[in-house]
Order: C-alpha cells, then sequence, then structure tokens
C-alpha cells in the first residue's frame, strides 16, 4: 500500500523543507526577528513530526525520509543563514561549525555508500542531540556563548559513531532503532 503524502507529520517535514529558503533569505536581510521566528517554527515541526507520526500512527518510511531530509535543510540552512547575519560571529566559530557540519553528513554518507540511500534511525542519542544543538546555536547566536555550542558538537559526534555502526552493522536499511546497542541486541 503506497504511504500517503499529506500526513500530519509529513507536512511538517514538508513545511521544515520549505522554510529553509526562508531561513536563508531571513539571513541575508539581516533580519534577526524573522531568522529566529523561521528557526523556532522549524525546530518545534521537527520536535513535533515524529511525536505525531507515533500517536496518529501515521510512521511511515517516507515520513523518516522527509524527517531527515528537513533536519539536512534546517541545520544546512541556519549555517548558512547565521553566516550571512552574523559573519565575525560564525567566522570566529568556524572550525568548530565546520567540524559539526562534516560530522552531521558523515553517517549520511556512510548510508549512500552502503545502502545507495539515505538512513533515518531517529535513535535516541539523534533526538537528545537535535535538542542540545537547537540550545547550542541560540546560545551562540542570541547570547554569543559558545560552551554549550561545543557540547551539543561533542554529542553530535557521538551520534555520528553510532549511526556509522548502526550503518555497518545492518544488511538493509531501517528507520527508528533507538540505539546500536538495541540492534545488537534484537540480532
Amino acid at each position: 500500500m503506497k504511504t500517503p503524502l499529506w500526513t500530519i507529520p509529513n507536512t511538517l517535514s514538508l513545511f521544515r523543507l520549505a522554510c529553509a529558503p526562508l531561513l536563508v533569505l531571513s539571513g541575508l536581510a539581516e533580519s534577526a526577528v524573522p531568522f529566529f521566528t523561521i528557526l523556532s517554527l522549524m525546530l518545534v515541526s521537527d520536535a513535533l513530526d515524529g511525536f505525531l507520526a507515533r500517536l496518529l500512527h501515521q510512521t511511515s518510511v517516507l515520513g523518516a525520509k522527509l524527517d531527515s531530509y528537513g533536519d539536512y535543510a534546517t541545520y544546512m540552512a541556519v549555517t548558512l543563514g547565521a553566516w550571512l547575519q552574523w559573519p565575525e560571529r560564525i567566522e570566529r566559530e568556524a572550525p568548530v561549525i565546520l567540524l559539526a557540519v562534516a560530522v552531521f553528513i558523515l553517517p549520511a554518507v556512510a548510508s549512500i555508500l552502503k545502502f545507495k540511500r539515505f538512513a533515518s534511525y531517529h535513535t535516541w542519542i539523534t533526538k537528545l542531540s537535535a535538542i542540545l544543538m537547537s540550545l547550542g546555536i541560540f546560545a551562540l547566536l542570541v547570547f554569543d556563548l559558545s560552551w554549550p555550542f561545543y557540547v551539543a558538537v561533542a554529542v553530535l559526534m557521538l551520534e555520528a559513531i553510532e549511526n556509522i555502526a548502526i550503518t555497518l552493522t545492518l544488511d538493509a536499511p531501517e528507520t527508528d532503532i533507538h540505539s546500536w546497542w538495541h540492534l545488537r541486541k534484537r540480532r
């Protein structure tokens, strides 16, 4: 049976994809209030889509993919939009930001190399990492505090290691895996 595109969770993920260019444009316009408003809406929709998918029994492989695409779009757009709006701050933190982008992309590269497509594991550490990264980004951009962002990047690195380990362990792609430990225990 074909998965319907227009479920509530999928619509929230598509909303994030549609907002990504607006986030970059608000950075280009150097307009902080729209930037943080759009970013906040994107992060709230990210938090809600998985919760609502489970609550409404609308989980699907398509939904997991859309959520992952929305995550990539959000993090790439916030990086570019923030650089356009706060170039000095972003340039000062460039090594850590570039590390974060690389670490964020590595599990996707591993999945594409092995499975010829993106993985959408949605592990527990991925959820924790998303929360910490959101807080870290706001701390960096609103309060010019770097350490919460550094903590988030450290957890992101652990997330990447776990996601790559999951990719290496699986024979075929799966979604909604709690952790590598759960995967190993199941096997």
